[in-house]
């Protein structure tokens, strides 16, 4: 019941909003909502269409809304009122929130029926971004990670190597602090070696890879456990790349321009960030660029980027949705969206084929996303699972750019997201 309360607080709070009301599909037809840039809505024009040419009995309404925070906005918005579109995309750390009474249909029972797609398809890693409860709620589109952009005209002109599968630590901060140059001696670097946002589903690599976590059990989690000695270490090493070693920009730096904008300029180095950004920096005319693994502490890790195709409990025709769903996720489907550079396919075929790995696209080291897969690992499951990972956020913010000390930051963000795992978390029987 403090799960189920808990969420429809936040729906009802959201549905308050101004703008924020969902219609329902016209009769006959199937709504699909999703965000992103244009190049992501002309790849699920494209879906669409190809799916109209297999099934013309069945309309598709595509939807789309640019800015992620409005499309989140939107959809509690719709799921409070009762009219959410029938089919969502919904990353794995948040469609928790939407599997009270009333809110996913799990699709489990879909794909085990389908002669289509199957589980054995995909990547289990995918798959478990999004079973909770013993059930399957949603089929994932993409299996991405976080890994390293690098811009390969700097490493050249420096006279470096370019990252090696198996890279450390010390070898990322040794090319950092090399790659960054303050050529006027005025103390403001004009390049960085390395941009990367202060937040947890950056910092949460380094702490596994130090033989940390973020949790104490992610299955069933009851606490953040950044204060554990491995935790406190990579904390730190990740904190001390702004404010000792300066090879990542401070607030004020980032303020003037994102890491990413100077990523695309070509003054900055490296970059972290999931298959997401691909599309965007097939657009660099300037520079050759490429990607790398994450670097490693005393063991490989990243972290799981996945988005997954949703269908609402509410959805009129769910027979119809979930043929949709089948298709965006067969081989054909997948082709599509992954011929945009935007994901890695969830389903094996499609990952080892040109879609993915074409040799005349950009990222050259594409197979880096697959190579990685068995170090991924994901962040808890819960409803409410927003608002701890934004509660540790502004925490690792501060001590990112000085604001605070590790311990500091840590201890708040323990402290102040405890209430969140009490509200998630069923008390046990006395």
């Amino acid at each position: 019941m403090q799960r189920v309360f808990a969420l429809l607080l936040s729906l009802f709070v959201l549905l308050n909003l101004p703008g924020c009301a969902s219609t329902p599909a016209p009769g006959g037809a199937v709504s699909f909502m999703v965000f992103g840039d244009p190049i992501e809505l002309a790849a699920y024009r494209k879906l669409v269409d190809a799916f109209h040419a297999r099934y013309a009995s069945i309309r598709v309404e595509l939807r789309h809304v640019p800015n992620e925070s409005d499309y989140r906005r939107q959809l509690t918005a719709g799921f409070a009122a009762g009219a959410p579109p029938d089919i969502m995309l919904l990353n794995f750390r948040r469609f928790a929130a939407f599997t009270a009474p009333g809110g996913l249909q799990p699709l489990g029972p879909y794909l085990a029926r389908s002669s289509v797609v199957h589980e054995a398809d995909f990547y289990p890693q995918a798959l478990e971004g999004f079973r909770l409860d013993n059930q399957l709620w949603c089929i994932p589109q993409n299996i991405s990670s976080l890994v390293v952009y690098y811009n390969r005209d700097l490493f050249d002109a420096a006279g470096l190597s370019y990252p090696a599968s198996d890279w450390t630590w010390d070898d990322f901060l040794a090319a950092a602090k090399i790659l960054t140059r303050d050529n006027t001696g005025d103390g403001r670097p004009e390049q960085y070696g390395a941009g990367m946002a202060p937040s947890l589903i950056r910092l949460a690599p380094f702490i596994w890879a130090n033989g940390g976590d973020i949790v104490d059990d992610v299955n069933h989690p009851t606490r953040i456990t950044l204060d554990t000695p491995e935790a406190q270490a990579a904390f730190q090493w990740f904190v001390n790349l702004q404010v000792k070693e300066g090879v990542v920009p401070d607030a004020v730096a980032e303020q003037g321009e994102s890491s990413e904008n100077r990523f695309l300029n070509g003054r900055l180095a490296m970059f972290f960030n999931s298959r997401r950004g691909v599309p965007t920096y097939r657009t660099i005319k300037t520079f050759t660029w490429d990607v790398a693994p994450m670097p490693q502490g005393q063991q490989a890790a990243t972290i799981l980027h996945a988005d997954a195709y949703c269908l609402a409990a509410a959805a009129p025709d769910k027979d119809a949705a979930w043929q949709f769903i089948e298709f965006a996720n067969s081989v054909d489907g997948q082709k599509i969206i992954a011929e945009t550079g935007r994901t890695v396919p969830s389903l094996r075929q499609v990952a080892e084929s040109a879609a993915f790995l074409d040799p005349a696209q950009a990222p050259a080291s594409s197979r880096v996303f697959l190579s990685v897969i068995p170090t991924i690992r994901r962040l808890p499951l819960l409803p409410n699972w927003v608002g701890i990972e934004e509660t540790v956020n502004r925490e690792i913010e501060r001590a990112f750019y000085g604001q605070a000390t590790v311990e500091e930051a840590t201890n708040a963000a323990v402290s102040q997201t405890l209430s969140y795992f009490q509200l998630a978390v069923p008390e046990k029987p006395k």
